[in-house]
């Protein structure tokens, strides 16, 4: 072989190691590095761009695509220690031309955290309000998402500020009392009587508590590598101590059935998505709000979790937009009546 092609083969060897090596080392020294630059391919490959809006003092931080059109606007509320991102699999499977808002609750990632903060559901919808009148969201009513914690806010926000949206759609909800205790709330009930209330299962701090919380929340079972559950707890472990007092408050008695005490003060068409295997939040609350709500359109996904935006996102994306167009059309052969 000639010597400078196999430099050539040389030098390209070697260019293609450097970022297959840093690759490596980054999987094994620095697991959490790799979760946030898998974040960051995915918004950008998504087209979602990281913005924020202030209000006083206080900074929200939300992502975004496309702007406000003839559909209604979206937005987004993610759940207890989630982030924006989280919605990024339901993200992938909807239109490009659709105004999506995805915004990091109050406290969480790049929005404020103040110890002086109110954190209960109803001190979270009103910041929520609060950013929305700051990006001028409500300009025209939009179409509100909200799952697990944030399912319990958005339905706080319908029931308080109905004039801001136009339909809502809540994913596994907390906020309600349910006929039948969940798997989670019997594991809360144990660790009361024996005062180790500190150990909570959605809030882990090694490896195995998260493989157990993922178990918990999933029905699908992903085989996750022992790095990245690593990575996972790394990410959160500095956070652990805000989201003990969330949870707390939370879970307390002003905000433990806040959705339940407001949702006869909704009045927007409501979809209910529920995963019939949710180990968190029982799926007995699917029927709480249908019964309780008029326009009530409710859909139970077999073989799903609490998770059910990670585990079904096209599913979920696709109940989204056949709830949206079933609204449009209604609104059109209502006009021309």
């Amino acid at each position: 072989m000639d010597l400078d092609v196999l430099n050539m083969f040389v030098i390209a060897g070697g260019t293609l190691a450097i970022p297959i090596l840093a690759f490596v080392a980054s999987f094994l020294l620095w697991p959490s590095a790799l979760i946030r630059i898998y974040y960051w391919y995915w918004r950008r490959a998504l087209g979602m761009q990281v913005r924020y809006a202030n209000y006083d003092d206080y900074q929200f931080c939300y992502s975004c695509r496309g702007r406000p059109g003839y559909r209604p606007s979206i937005l987004m509320l993610h759940g207890f220690s989630a982030h924006k991102d989280m919605w990024l699999s339901i993200v992938k499977f909807l239109p490009k031309n659709l105004h999506l808002v995805c915004v990091d609750m109050p406290g969480h990632e790049g929005t404020t955290r103040s110890a002086l903060d109110d954190y209960s559901i109803s001190g979270q919808a009103k910041r929520i309000h609060q950013f929305v009148e700051c990006i001028k969201l409500n300009r025209r009513p939009f179409h509100l998402v909200g799952t697990s914690m944030g399912g319990n806010v958005a339905g706080v926000y319908a029931a308080q500020y109905p004039e801001d949206i136009c339909s809502l759609t809540l994913i596994c909800p907390a906020g309600l009392p349910c006929t039948t205790d969940s798997k989670f709330i019997r594991q809360l009930r144990e660790l009361e009587e024996s005062e180790g209330i500190d150990r909570i299962p959605l809030i882990p701090s090694t490896p195995e508590e998260m493989a157990d919380m993922l178990k918990l929340c999933s029905y699908v079972r992903f085989k996750v590598p022992q790095q990245i559950l690593q990575g996972l707890v790394d990410v959160r472990i500095p956070h652990n101590d805000f989201y003990r007092k969330l949870f707390l408050e939370i879970a307390g008695e002003k905000s433990r059935h806040s959705l339940h005490e407001n949702m006869s003060k909704i009045k927007a068409p409501t979809q209910v998505i529920w995963g019939k295997q949710d180990q968190v939040l029982d799926v007995s609350g699917a029927s709480v709000l249908a019964s309780a709500i008029p326009d009530c359109h409710t859909y139970i996904l077999e073989n799903c979790g609490h998770s059910v935006v990670v585990e079904r996102p096209r599913k979920t994306a696709n109940l989204i937009l056949e709830f949206l167009a079933l609204l449009h059309n209604m609104d059109n052969n209502k006009k021309q009546a």
